[in-house]
């Protein structure tokens, strides 16, 4: 029997990764300055208006301001924006929920892990190669065709599946924005010629490949000018391009205390490890939490009938070795940092370098 599955990416430039990069460029400065910061403010822009909201609490200066314009000029739309900024203080309840002896979950919520043995990296392949056309497409604007390419983009992939085993690319699907220089001829020239030059050379990659470019014809107008965007509206792209569940809370404006972030990324590194140990060859983990509480009220394996071990024998192997308390979690990935921004597009689980997807022998 034969299956598809589609996933999709988009580009930094897009409106709501815009928002993102923006949001979590103000965590990695708020951190900076005050690891213990308590951080949940947002972006939305639309044309070249961008308003900044949310909440803080922090001993940390932030001018708000600078920081979105650099990072909208970083990202490639300039810095002609009216900005607006209305933060306040983080309410004092959920401050004080969150900050009493040890640290405990910012919020209530659930959150997924996922891994599976089609990538090295232990990540599903459809999505996996979505996020790497899509950050191809921002290398090619950047280091070749400046003035062709827009900052904005999207990428989509649909994968076979025969009896449940990954078969072949049925389809890749590219929308580019572009310059209103760039002639249809050229841009399926860079898209077929120098994006996918080496998909062509995986094996999943056949003639029957159908390959998809700006089917909406022209694309000149994009990023915040043909659409809107909000910070924390990616997180199916942010995550497993819908190879598993989301728990609904996103991941940047977030502070670690968030366990929208932390958790979800502790139950990755989970995940991550059962199958890098040969334990599953696919693998979802849930976590929830309480606000105020440090420990986890629930954890939950899932190997979809994949697993190598006793599923007994896996929970208490996990047990063993891995602390699900908010505090633990912080403190084993090294969250007080500003990282957050490094990792904001491309999938949060695509960087290997991220503490989270290191692999321990247990």
């Amino acid at each position: 029997m034969i299956t598809y599955f589609t996933s999709e990416c988009v580009t930094n430039g897009h409106p709501d990764k815009v928002c993102d990069y923006i949001a979590d460029s103000f965590v990695d400065e708020a951190i900076r300055q005050d690891p213990s910061a308590h951080m949940a403010v947002e972006a939305t822009i639309k044309d070249n208006f961008l308003l900044i909201y949310g909440e803080a609490s922090t001993t940390a200066k932030l001018n708000y301001k600078k920081i979105a314009l650099d990072a909208l000029e970083k990202i490639g739309y300039g810095r002609d924006f009216e900005v607006v900024v209305k933060v306040g203080q983080q309410s004092s309840q959920i401050n004080d929920a969150v900050a009493h002896d040890g640290i405990a979950a910012g919020d209530q919520g659930i959150m997924f892990g996922y891994a599976c043995n089609e990538t090295d990296n232990f990540m599903p392949f459809g999505y996996t190669l979505a996020c790497q056309l899509a950050a191809g497409l921002q290398q090619l604007r950047e280091t070749k065709y400046p003035d062709l390419l827009r900052p904005d983009g999207k990428t989509q992939v649909t994968v076979a599946y025969k009896d449940g085993v990954l078969d072949h690319i049925e389809t890749i699907l590219v929308s580019a924005c572009h310059s209103e220089k760039l002639t249809r001829e050229k841009l399926e020239d860079i898209i077929n010629n120098e994006l996918l030059k080496e998909v062509k050379h995986n094996h999943y990659y056949s003639d029957s490949t159908k390959v998809i470019i700006n089917p909406s014809g022209a694309f000149t107008i994009g990023g915040p000018y043909g659409d809107s965007g909000t910070t924390g509206r990616k997180i199916v792209v942010d995550t497993y391009g819908g190879y598993c569940p989301i728990g609904g809370g996103c991941f940047s404006s977030k502070d670690p205390s968030n366990v929208d972030r932390s958790a979800a990324y502790y139950a990755r590194y989970v995940a991550k490890n059962i199958v890098a140990n040969g334990y599953a060859d696919k693998v979802q983990v849930q976590l929830s939490y309480g606000i105020g509480l440090s420990q986890p009220l629930s954890v939950m394996i899932d190997c979809f009938d994949t697993n190598h071990i006793d599923i007994d024998k896996l929970y208490d192997l996990v047990n063993d070795n891995f602390d699900f308390s908010v505090g633990n979690i912080i403190n084993e990935l090294n969250l007080q940092t500003p990282l957050y921004r490094s990792c904001c597009n491309y999938g949060a689980f695509n960087h290997e370098n991220m503490p989270w997807e290191s692999i321990k022998t247990f």
